[in-house]
């Protein structure tokens, strides 16, 4: 994983999925999740993306507001804009390493 710096050079895979991300916005400070801080570290590899968003995804944090609604937005435009489009595999973690979201073309 590479970790996500606004001012670190990115080889021209990495630059293109960037691009993309930065067109997501995070509803709750109407920010693109690249300046909202929301995206950790990302990995391009061949057909397969993984993303690490800066959220928490613990049962009682999704219960308690509308963070877990907006992480759910952001989460489906990532998926919208990269699964089968761009990449046969895509996968979004939380800082934990938990598994938020799974896409695998069978």
């Amino acid at each position: 994983m590479k970790v996500y710096r606004k001012d670190r050079e990115y080889p021209e895979e990495y630059k293109e999925v960037l691009d993309e991300l930065s067109t997501i916005i995070d509803p709750i400070s109407t920010m693109n999740i690249l300046d909202a801080g929301l995206l950790a570290g990302l990995e391009v590899s061949g057909d397969t993306l993984k993303t690490w968003l800066a959220v928490e995804s613990n049962a009682y944090y999704n219960m308690i507001g509308g963070a877990a609604i907006a992480h759910s937005k952001i989460i489906g435009d990532i998926m919208e804009r990269f699964a089968l489009v761009k990449f046969s595999k895509v996968y979004i973690y939380d800082m934990k390493n938990n598994l938020l979201a799974k896409f695998e073309k069978k």
